[in-house]
Order: C-alpha cells, then sequence, then structure tokens
C-alpha cells in the first residue's frame, strides 16, 4: 500500500518531465494533433463558390432548398464533409458574370442566396460580420460564415454601391477577376491602367476606411504593388499561390511576397492544379505544401493561409478533392516538422489578425474622414463600359 509515497520526490519529476518532452507522436497520433489544433484554432478558408452554385440551379435566383448540404451533394461541399473537414470559418464567394449587364443587381441576388443559405441550416452556418463574430460562433460549435465578393465589377464605378456590399454582409473584395474593371488591372487580361487608376485607388482608400479586406487575388502584379503603395491596412490573397513555383499570372511573385512581411497581409493557398504545378493537370499535396512552404521562407510564417477555391475549380489535387480533406494537408505539413504554433497560424491566426488590424485601421480612419463621395467620371476623366 502507498508504494508511492517510498518514490522520491525527484524520480518522479524525472519521470514526469520526461513525458513532456516525449515526441508529440509518441503520446497523440497526427490526426489527433491535427483535430486537437483545429478544435482550438479556427480552421478559415478563405474561398469557397458554394453560393454560385446553388445560383446555377434550376432558376436565376438559386433555390437554396433544392441543394441539401445535409446530405452528400453533387459539389464539394455539403455539411458532413465541412464537419470531416473540420472548418470553422469559411468565406463564401459571392462572385457574379462579368458580362452581366447589371452585374449590382446579379451580385446583390448572389448575396441574398448566402444569406438564404444561413438562415436555412441555423444550427450548422451563422453569418460572421468581424473577428468576434469568428471567435464567439466558433466557440458555440457552428461555422463561422462569411462573405467574399470575387470582382470589383460589381459595384459599377460607385463607391455608394461599394459602401452598401458591406451593409450587406461583404466582408473582402477582389478588385477584379478574370477580366479587368474600369480601375484596375487583373493578370488575366490586357495591361489598360498599369495597375489601379485613381478611382481605382480611391477605392482601396475606401475599403480601408470601411474595414473591408482588399482582396489582391486575380489582379496584376503592378495592381498589387499599387495597392501595396497605399494600403493602410493588410491585404489578402484569398486564393493564390507562389508565382516561383508555378509560373501562372494567378500567382504572387516573390517581390510582391516580400512586401507583405511590411504590410502584414496573408496569401491563401489555392488548390487548384493549373496554379500549382508545371503539369497543370497534376499536383500532389505535397506541391500544395511546397507552395505554402515558399511563401513562409518568403514573406514569413505570419503571412501563410488557406484558400481552397472549392465548388469553383474543375480539377482537383489528388487528395484534396472536397472540403473534408483540409486535415490531410495539414497532417503533411506536420510530417515536414510544423509546430503547433506555425500549423494555427496557417489555420486561422493570421487571418484572424489581418481582419482585427483591418478593424482598428477602420475604427480610426471613420474618426479622421467621412465616406468618400468621389466618382469615377471626376477622377478618370468619365471613360465609359466594362472591360
Amino acid at each position: 500500500m502507498h508504494v508511492l509515497k517510498q518514490v522520491p520526490i525527484l524520480v518522479l519529476s524525472l519521470i514526469a518531465l520526461s513525458l513532456n518532452l516525449m515526441p508529440a507522436s509518441a503520446q497523440e497520433t497526427l490526426t489527433q494533433r491535427i483535430e486537437r489544433i483545429l478544435s482550438r484554432v479556427p480552421l478559415i478558408d478563405g474561398h469557397n463558390d458554394l453560393p454560385g452554385q446553388i445560383r446555377d440551379i434550376q432558376t436565376p435566383e438559386g433555390d437554396v432548398g433544392l441543394y441539401d448540404l445535409r446530405q452528400a451533394t453533387s459539389g464539394d461541399t455539403d455539411i458532413p464533409r465541412l464537419r470531416q473537414g473540420l472548418v470553422g470559418a469559411q468565406f463564401w464567394s459571392v462572385h457574379v458574370n462579368v458580362e452581366d449587364p447589371a452585374p449590382a443587381k446579379q451580385q446583390l441576388e448572389q448575396i441574398d442566396i448566402a444569406h438564404r443559405l444561413f438562415e436555412t441550416y441555423p444550427d450548422e452556418l451563422e453569418f460572421a460580420g468581424s473577428t468576434s463574430d469568428i471567435q464567439r460562433i466558433f466557440g458555440a460549435g457552428r461555422i463561422a460564415s462569411l462573405l467574399g465578393i470575387e470582382g470589383g465589377h460589381v459595384i459599377e464605378n460607385s463607391l455608394g454601391a461599394l459602401r452598401a456590399f458591406y451593409r450587406a454582409g461583404v466582408r473582402y473584395m477582389g478588385l477584379t477577376h478574370f477580366s479587368n474593371t474600369d480601375w484596375a488591372d487583373s493578370s488575366t487580361d490586357e495591361v489598360v491602367n498599369d495597375g489601379l487608376s485613381p478611382f481605382g485607388e480611391e477605392v482601396v482608400r475606401e475599403m480601408n476606411r470601411m474595414g473591408m479586406l482588399v482582396d489582391l487575388a486575380h489582379t496584376s502584379p503592378a495592381t498589387m504593388s499599387d495597392a501595396l503603395n497605399l494600403a493602410e491596412a493588410p491585404v489578402i490573397f484569398s486564393h493564390a499561390g507562389a508565382q516561383a513555383l508555378a509560373d501562372h499570372p494567378r500567382n504572387v511573385p516573390d517581390s510582391i511576397l516580400r512586401r507583405l512581411t511590411e504590410n502584414g497581409g496573408v496569401v491563401m493557398q489555392v488548390f487548384y492544379p493549373p496554379y500549382i504545378s508545371a503539369d497543370d493537370s497534376v499536383a500532389s499535396i505535397s506541391d500544395v505544401a511546397d507552395h505554402i512552404e515558399h511563401i513562409r521562407t518568403v514573406a514569413g510564417i505570419n503571412h501563410v493561409g488557406i484558400g481552397s477555391d472549392f465548388d469553383g475549380i474543375p480539377t482537383y489535387v489528388e487528395g484534396l478533392e472536397d472540403v473534408s480533406t483540409f486535415p490531410v494537408l495539414f497532417m503533411e505539413l506536420a510530417r515536414r516538422g510544423w509546430t503547433d504554433e506555425e500549423l494555427s497560424k496557417l489555420a486561422g491566426e493570421n487571418l484572424l489578425r489581418v481582419m482585427r488590424e483591418t478593424e482598428a485601421v477602420a475604427m480610426r480612419l471613420q474618426r479622421e474622414r467621412p465616406p468618400s463621395t468621389k466618382t469615377y467620371e471626376e477622377l478618370d476623366g468619365g471613360r465609359t463600359g466594362f472591360n
């Protein structure tokens, strides 16, 4: 009886110390380690096109009821797979056709679809408009749901429309999509403004004043550079990769990655094979991890995130075929020696920091200046027509 009392305290201390020094793999499996990390830090995916999938079903407005997320869907996303993938927060992309003659109307309908989606599954999804919302919703066991516009053409050259979209819940806007806007050059279109026009600069300033994240995915290097020259808050790339590893115009050059260190922004790594591998039809989880590690090497560990582009891509990385697979990527990085702190930053801590800093900048700027009343005609000389 009472054998432990006969063991010297020093011996017990050494045993406890040896247990603490044991490799994590000896104390828990790799799967358990990733589950532990993602139970504490929300895995935030920067880009998923599910609302667009729903919009395209049967009716122009999109019938949310026809796309049952409680069971397996034909796309990349449903609630069971989101749970399996340990997703804690999701930026749902509300993109619209750049050729639509009334893009603002179409954008409002797309935002409506997203909000109706959240209302249909209130026990699983909840709209988040701030950093504190994300943390509260994640803590309650639901998936924090944010909105991001893909393509600034939808504001139809109106800062008032931009502000209205923010009030409707949009928390980031990509300045361009595959085509230019009148005031910003895309990475996959002709050079017109060689970056941002004067009105484009005013758009970025007004986004900073509101607290809307400036998304530079899809923009040209000149647009990226111009935005970084005047941004007062961190920028994001909601879904992009490292151009040094895959020379595609959709990726981010090292010259821009180096500037993120000072700006504080984040590149959220995309999963689309043509942006990941020179052999654009085949890419592996290892290739995706290589991109993330390159961004970490050039910009720093505080500037990496995840932006899958699920439900917006026609081909997949082997092993990353839908929203259930995020933990597999984290396990690959863990095998490469990533610490819990580094994995936590990649998962969501970096993006949460960007949002907090953006919110703080907005509070300051709103004290310093009123909403801008500048017009496209005033600043850009009255050019008309959308590219």
